[in-house]
């Protein structure tokens, strides 16, 4: 028998009968051993059936499904790159990234006849799998990449962000220790996923503990309410963006103790309103946020203390060892506790560049080798993070610094509102002026004149929108972020 390759290979020789991964929607499960032997003959059917060689892609479009991961590490196992698409995009973006990426395949579901492109049917390659004898290869490099995830890409083109095992293996540690993951973990997957919370902050520390992946095939709230109450399941871990847990927490079927069940309900990805997270405490269910990316994967959580819990709400909580993190100004120079900075992080979890960008790359570290994030946060006395806004997205009036996500959680406790955004538009006066835009619950009317009342009791005059404008929803990508240059234009800016 050969040696593991990977965290599949050992647990496969470790607990080979034990549980690994279930299909909701099918009910089929797979062993350790079952899921390292179709791995292998996945690798089989990559490489001698379809003639796919070391740097080679491999592209998916389809619905979560254990076939996935399957993929993903096998693409790992023979040097290949693994490529997950945006089932989401529209078809002219789907084809601008297939062309960007070059796939040797491309496989998929009824995605891919929804946006016109041909490709391999994935249930079929599924059942090939399971008629093909494994193929054991020699270790891979672990720093070559193995992963191309393309950004959420809120303004102009998206971006393939490299990962390599290397770096996805840091991440699965990182979030081990912070989410208190180990043998006896079930995490139920229903983030996307070609998002590096569904394919790789979910389901890496599952694999490397030896715990067990839930997958379903994506988000429903009433359906994934039901699943994480099923103690049958059991499951502890659950990772989602911020706008699906208050999708959660305002459906008809929402029971605190549903959630009980959970270590923690997991949220990152977009920024999470104190008030939300307070809400969700006081029912009784530890919520931690933390702070990730394509780019670098989790970079920072909240430990799972309901009492720091509470008196840090809205912070990112902290990195673990092998996260390096500086706060630094427009210069470059470190910023003192309590001061707002872009975040520079260096670590064994940052990717190694763009995909056929090189350009873009080197923009992106500092001569030193720091990748700038983009991100503006600060750290308090107590090392705690807390992420204050994008930097493309602050704007300046008045000769002051506006970040736009602060004002939107001054915001976030107002009876009847859904959702809200703000972006900086043009002034003849001030430079720049905040323009926000605002949704409601169903059968909710907001007051503006309200609203703006209630800001300038908690914010600076300077930083209260000058424009406020009630819309349907707004505009958001796959992962939840909001789109600011769709925003922008539904403003009429």
């Amino acid at each position: 028998m050969a040696d593991p390759v990977d965290h599949v290979g050992f647990h496969a020789r470790a607990q080979p009968g034990e549980l690994a991964a279930l299909a909701l929607e099918s009910g089929r499960s797979w062993s350790w051993a079952d899921l390292d032997r179709d791995i292998g003959a996945c690798v089989r059917l990559l490489v001698e059936t379809h003639g796919a060689r070391p740097g080679d892609r491999i592209a998916t479009l389809a619905r979560n499904c254990v076939e996935l991961v399957t993929l993903h590490l096998a693409c790992a196992r023979a040097g290949l790159i693994y490529v997950p698409l945006n089932w989401r995009l529209a078809a002219a973006e789907i084809k601008v990234l297939l062309e960007d990426c070059e796939p040797r395949l491309l496989l998929g579901d009824a995605s891919l006849s929804a946006v016109g492109v041909g490709g391999l049917d994935l249930a079929d390659f599924s059942a090939r799998i399971q008629a093909t004898a494994p193929l054991s290869l020699p270790a891979p490099n672990r720093d070559q990449p193995s992963l191309i995830l393309y950004t959420s890409g809120t303004s102009g083109r998206p971006k393939g962000v490299l990962l390599s095992e290397r770096n996805l293996d840091q991440t699965a540690l990182n979030f081990s220790l912070v989410g208190e993951v180990d043998r006896q973990s079930r995490v139920l997957i229903d983030a996307p996923m070609f998002h590096v919370i569904g394919l790789v902050t979910s389901v890496r520390p599952a694999l490397l503990q030896g715990g067990v992946i839930l997958v379903s095939d994506g988000f429903r709230p009433e359906r994934t309410l039901a699943r994480l109450g099923d103690r049958t399941l059991g499951a502890t871990h659950y990772f989602c963006v911020p706008q699906m847990a208050a999708q959660l927490r305002s459906s008809p079927d929402y029971r605190s103790s549903t959630l009980h069940g959970l270590k923690a309900l997991f949220t990152g990805g977009a920024p999470h309103p104190a008030a939300d997270i307070l809400a969700i405490l006081a029912d009784g269910v530890p919520i931690a946020d933390g702070f990730g990316m394509s780019e670098a994967g989790t970079v920072f959580g909240m430990p799972l203390s309901r009492p720091t819990i509470a008196a840090k709400a809205g912070s990112v909580g902290f990195g673990t060892s092998g996260v390096q993190v500086r706060i630094v100004d427009a210069a470059d120079q470190d910023c003192p506790s309590g001061v707002p900075g872009e975040v520079l992080l260096k670590g064994e979890n940052i990717f190694s560049g763009y995909w056929r960008r090189p350009a873009e790359t080197r923009a992106a570290f500092t001569p030193d080798g720091w990748f700038r994030t983009g991100d503006i946060a600060l750290r308090d006395d107590d090392g705690f993070y807390w992420i204050v806004d994008r930097k493309k997205d602050m704007f300046i009036s008045g000769g002051e610094n506006v970040y736009p996500a602060e004002v939107e959680a001054a915001l976030a406790d107002y009876p009847g509102l859904r959702e809200c955004a703000v972006v900086g538009a043009p002034d003849p006066q001030w430079g720049e002026v905040g323009h926000c835009a605002l949704a409601a619950h169903p059968g909710h009317d907001l007051d503006i004149d309200d609203l703006r009342e209630l800001l300038r009791g908690r914010l600076a005059h300077y930083k209260v929108p000058k424009v406020f404008r009630i819309v349907e929803s707004l505009p958001r990508t796959g992962s939840g972020k909001v789109v600011k240059s769709e925003l922008k234009a539904l403003l009429g800016l």
